[in-house]
């Protein structure tokens, strides 16, 4: 079962200048809890943006530069490399960013999204979700709180 996690903005925004627009703590609680122990496949620009590897998992990195170097993480040159390395993983998680994201659409079984209840002006976007190819499954609704700023919603899909 391969998973697409991401939190995106009522407009599909992800993210601008390579950063998150949003700070929601309980997302990235919930983000840490869902993908400790297994494999993470990100695109070089996310990895570059968290800055380190994520703990308590294999951190695979998806690049074009083939002499790419990161201590602690696998470096592929292609999502189908990646989930190759992956194999052994009964669910890894793939992060991002948008090219990653428009390319792992296609082959992936389960969208795990945090859906932020607002518009934010940004340069990067998730693909649209085609409901004739996608099914939800689970959706719990929270409120904006002191810690977290915004409503949002947990969503889960499943490829029909």
């Amino acid at each position: 079962m391969i998973t697409i996690i991401a939190a995106i903005a009522k407009n599909n925004a992800l993210g601008k200048d390579n950063q998150l627009i949003w700070h929601i703590p309980a997302d990235l609680k919930r983000f840490k809890k869902v993908t400790s122990n297994h494999h993470v496949i990100m695109g070089r620009k996310t990895f570059e943006s968290l800055g380190k590897p994520l703990p308590n998992r294999t951190n695979i990195i998806i690049t074009r530069n083939f002499n790419y170097k990161a201590e602690g993480c696998v470096v592929v040159n292609s999502l189908n490399e990646a989930i190759e390395v992956a194999k052994e993983d009964k669910n890894p998680f793939i992060l991002g960013g948008a090219e990653i994201y428009k390319q792992a659409i296609e082959i992936a079984d389960k969208l795990d999204l945090t859906f932020v209840h607002h518009e934010f002006n940004a340069d990067v976007f998730f693909p649209k979700i085609d409901t004739t190819i996608w099914k939800e499954t689970s959706r719990e609704y929270f409120k904006a709180d002191d810690k977290n700023k915004f409503n949002y919603s947990f969503v889960s899909y499943l490829k029909k």
